[in-house]
C-alpha cells in the first residue's frame, strides 16, 4: 500500500506541481487548499506525512500541527517557509513539526525529506509495537506460577505497585531483588516497570557482570574529553537514557568498591557527572538492582559499601528457586514445550509419565533458565510425540540433592540416592539396557559401553543374561 502524503498549499499551481513531482515517486498524494479543508481529508486519509505552508490563513500552520498531533499523532508534519519565517519555523518544529524547508522548494531536497519522514515514522511504530508487546508479556501476570511462593512474591510487587500509585514519581523507592541465577529476576524488574508509573519511559538494562569494571563507569555515565572538545567526542551514558524511566542494575553484586561510591551519589542525589566534565546532570529515574550474591556476606567482607547496601534494600524481594515452586515446574515446563515446539513446527509433543516424574524430583540447579534451555534442546531432538525421560538433558550430577530410581527410567544420567546403591546391580541394569539399545548386538554394545567384545561377553555369562526369545 503506497505512503499517503497530504499537501496543504492555498497556492493552487504551487501545489499542483508539489503534487504532480511527489506522484513521481509512487507515493498517493492529495491537495488541500486550506488548513479547513486539510482537518476534514485528516480523519479520512489519515496520511503518513502532511507538507504544509507554515503562512495559511484562517488556521495557521502551527495551529495545524498541534490538530494534526491530537487527531493523527504518528503523523509527520512538515512546514513550507520564506527566508523570513525561519525563526517562526523552528517556534513550529519546538510544537511537533518534524522538520522545514524553504522556499523556493528543491524538489530532490523535499523528496529526501518525506522519505526520512517516512522512514522515522515506520521506526516509531515497530517501537509502538515492541513497547505494546512487551507490556503484554512483561506485566506481573506473565509470571507464570500458581505456588505459594511465587503467589507470595506476586502479592508483595501488587502492594508496592498500589503504594507507588499515590507517590511522585520521582521518589518512587529503590527495589533489591535477590535470587538464584535464572529465577527470573529480569522479569521481576520489568514487571515493576511495565505495571508501574513509569511504564511509558525506557526500561534500560544494565549487565554488571558483563561489563569490564574499567569500562563500567563510562557506559553508566557518559563521558566527555573536554569542555571544547567536538560533540562526537561526547556520550551520554546509560543513566541518561534511562531519564523518564527505569534503570535496572543486574549483577550489582560485581561492581567494584570505587564505583559503588559514585553509584551511591546517584540514588542519594538523583546527579551523575560524565567522565571529564564537571557538569552536574539532573536524572529522574527509578532504579531497580538484583543479585544473586550474599550481599551482607559482602559488606562482613569488605566486599560491598555497607551504605550502598542500605540504600539498594529499601525494598527487597526475594524471588523463590524453581526447586521451592512444586507444581509450577510442570507448568512451566509444559508452557516452555509448548513454546519451542511451535518455534521448530513440532505439534502435538507432551510429556510422559515418567518425564514428569523426573522434572519434578530433580533440583533444577540453574532454575527457569536451565528448564527453558534444556527443554528447547529437547524439543529440537525430539523424534516422537512423546517426551521420555532419556531425552531430557538434565545434569543431575551439578547438584546432589536429586533422587531417582534407576530401575524405572530410561536414562544413564543419575545421582546417588540416600539409601545407597548396589553396583553390580546398577551394572547388571546398565548392560542389560545397552543390549537392548542395540538389539543384542554383542559388538556394538561393547563399544558403546567401552569395552572389548570379551570383556562385555564374559559379563554377560557372569551376570547370567540371555536374549529374550
Amino acid at each position: 500500500m503506497p505512503n499517503t502524503i497530504l499537501v496543504v498549499e492555498d497556492d493552487e499551481i504551487l501545489g499542483d506541481n508539489i503534487c504532480t513531482s511527489l506522484k513521481r515517486n509512487g507515493w498517493d498524494v492529495q491537495l488541500a487548499g486550506s488548513s479547513e479543508e486539510a482537518l476534514k481529508l485528516l480523519t479520512v486519509l489519515h496520511p503518513d506525512v502532511i507538507l504544509t505552508d507554515l503562512n495559511l490563513p484562517g488556521i495557521t500552520g502551527i495551529e495545524l500541527i498541534g490538530k494534526v498531533r491530537e487527531a493523527e499523532p504518528e503523523t509527520k508534519v512538515i512546514l513550507m517557509t520564506g527566508d523570513g519565517n525561519v525563526q517562526r519555523a523552528v517556534e513550529a518544529m519546538k510544537a511537533g513539526a518534524y522538520d522545514y524547508l524553504t522556499k523556493p522548494l528543491v524538489l530532490a531536497e523535499l523528496k529526501l525529506l518525506i522519505e526520512r519522514a517516512l522512514e522515522a515514522r515506520r521506526m516509531e511504530k515497530t517501537l509502538s509495537f515492541y513497547q505494546e508487546r512487551e507490556t503484554r508479556d512483561a506485566g506481573v501476570n506473565a509470571l507464570i506460577g500458581a505456588s505459594a511462593p511465587l503467589q507470595a512474591m506476586k502479592n508483595m510487587i501488587r502492594q508496592l505497585l498500589e503504594a507507588e500509585q499515590h507517590m511522585p514519581a520521582n521518589e518512587l523507592p529503590v527495589v533489591l531483588i535477590n535470587g538464584e541465577t535464572g529465577t527470573g529476576k529480569e522479569l521481576v524488574a520489568r514487571a515493576l516497570h511495565v505495571d508501574g508509573t513509569r511504564s511509558s519511559g525506557p526500561f534500560v538494562e544494565v549487565n554488571c557482570a558483563s561489563i569490564p569494571s574499567h569500562l563500567l563507569e563510562a557506559e553508566l555515565f557518559g563521558h566527555e574529553k573536554g569542555a571544547f572538545t567536538d560533540a562526537r567526542d561526547r556520550r551520554a551514558g546509560l543513566v541518561e537514557a534511562a531519564d523518564g524511566g527505569t534503570l535496572f542494575l543486574d549483577e550489582i553484586g560485581e561492581i567494584d568498591l570505587a564505583l559503588q561510591a559514585k553509584l551511591l551519589k546517584l540514588l542519594e542525589e538523583r546527579t551523575i557527572r560524565r567522565l571529564g566534565s564537571v557538569k552536574e546532570i539532573k536524572v529522574n529515574l527509578r532504579i531497580i538492582s538484583a543479585t544473586n550474591r550474599d550481599l551482607e556476606q559482602m559488606v562482613r567482607e569488605g566486599k560491598f559499601r555497607s551504605d550502598l547496601y542500605f540504600r539498594l534494600r529499601i525494598i527487597t524481594v526475594k524471588v523463590p528457586p524453581l526447586r521451592e515452586r512444586g507444581e509450577d515446574i510442570v507448568t512451566l515446563a509444559k508452557h516452555y514445550l509448548e513454546q519451542h515446539a511451535r518455534r521448530y513446527g513440532k505439534p502435538g509433543l507432551y510429556f510422559n509419565d515418567d518425564a514428569l516424574a523426573v522434572l519434578k524430583s530433580y533440583a533444577w540447579p540453574g532454575n527457569v533458565r536451565e528448564l527453558r534451555n534444556m527443554l528447547e534442546q529437547t524439543v529440537l531432538l525430539a523424534a516422537g510425540k512423546a517426551i521420555t525421560p532419556n531425552q531430557l538433558a538434565i545434569c543431575p550430577g551439578l547438584y546432589g540433592t536429586c533422587d531417582r530410581d534407576f530401575h524405572s527410567l530410561d536414562s544413564y544420567c543419575m545421582s546417588v540416592p540416600p539409601t545407597g546403591v548396589s553396583v553390580p546391580e546398577v551394572e547388571r541394569d546398565l548392560v542389560i539396557k545397552m543390549l537392548d539399545k542395540t538389539d543384542w548386538n554383542v559388538t556394538k554394545s561393547a563399544r558403546l559401553l567401552g569395552l572389548t567384545r570379551d570383556m562385555l561377553r564374559y559379563r554377560i555369562e557372569k551376570l547370567g543374561l540371555e536374549r529374550p526369545r
